[in-house]
């Protein structure tokens, strides 16, 4: 399979190209000019589009020649419309780049909260030496974690807690085959219900699809065990905002960690700033240092394997949106 002509439809820097050029010297790369698409788009046969970049609606118009479109990040709801999901395009995203750095980030808002952090820089800054009644406080070790979305970020969620001692039990859409590494057990997403009453900690690190949209309801936290605590890494619309400041204010949910939210960014008159058991992060937890060089490692190995007709890693089922 030949491939002359490959699209960046994201930003990118002019030595970042270098390197595949360098790499595939009979393949020519396109960058977008300005904000507007690539000059030559009519002959790119792959490309690659990112958070950032002209909408996917005109690229399929502009790009009449193109097989294959790499997403940089896992999440496809930025680019799923109804035309480029009925399209024939094969996509690929990024699951597993940002696995490390966000399993840090879930595990860094779990120990906030078990040693009361929030409550000790609040006294900080208000110069109070007030350590937290120890009533307040928790171990890891020995707790009850629900992975919601058991794929690579998932995955790398629960091998970190399960290094804690906590047990871990994952949720995903069709269990099947041997569990992976991390968890002690794995149920339909369709029984959810009979993991959450029995988790102390809940991540959920789903995409936002037709199916994972509000998710978690008024009915679905309200069937979470009483004092547990919600983590969301995956999209802010799964979550009722709503039924989780309820349920928070209630005391059913002890706390919670929101590194996304719905709208994004979070409104100034969101009362779940003020909100002393929430912890809101600004969708900062796929931010690492280390994030171009997985990108850039991952698109070079899939741009050889499309020139070679070879099976792409990290195929998505535009359908399903994962």
């Amino acid at each position: 399979m030949r491939l002359s002509t490959f699209a960046f439809l994201h930003p990118i820097e002019a030595a970042q190209v270098r390197v595949f050029r360098d790499a595939f010297a009979g393949v020519e790369f396109l960058q977008l000019d300005g904000d507007a698409l690539p000059q030559g788009l009519e002959r790119a046969e792959a490309g690659a589009i990112a958070w950032i970049g002209p909408p996917i609606d005109d690229i399929l118009d502009a790009a009449t020649r193109l097989r294959w479109l790499h997403q940089r990040g896992a999440g496809i709801d930025r680019i799923s419309t109804p035309k480029f999901v009925a399209s024939d395009l094969v996509l690929t995203n990024g699951s597993g780049n940002h696995a490390i750095n966000i399993a840090e980030h879930v595990l860094g808002l779990m120990l906030a909260f078990a040693r009361q952090l929030p409550a000790l820089l609040r006294a900080q800054d208000a110069r109070q030496w007030q350590p937290p009644p120890v009533e307040t406080l928790f171990e890891l070790s020995g707790q009850t974690l629900a992975v919601v979305g058991a794929g690579a970020l998932g995955g790398a969620v629960a091998e970190r807690a399960a290094a804690f001692g906590m047990r871990v039990h994952g949720v995903r859409r069709a269990p099947a085959g041997d569990l992976p590494p991390g968890f002690a057990s794995m149920t339909a997403t369709a029984m959810i219900d009979t993991v959450l009453c029995d988790a102390d900690h809940v991540v959920i690190t789903l995409p936002l699809t037709a199916e994972t949209q509000g998710l978690f309801s008024t009915a679905r936290l309200a069937a979470m065990k009483p004092g547990a605590h919600l983590y969301n890494v995956g999209r802010g619309g799964i979550v009722d905002h709503a039924a989780l400041l309820a349920a928070l204010r209630s005391g059913h949910v002890a706390g919670a960690g929101l590194d996304v939210t719905d709208p994004e960014p979070l409104p100034a008159d969101s009362p779940l700033w003020a909100e002393p058991n929430v912890i809101v992060t600004a969708h900062s937890s796929g931010l690492t240092p280390r994030s171009y060089d997985r990108y850039q490692a991952l698109l070079l190995d899939n741009i050889r394997r499309f020139a070679r007709g070879e099976p792409l890693l990290n195929i998505v089922d535009k359908r399903l949106g994962y």
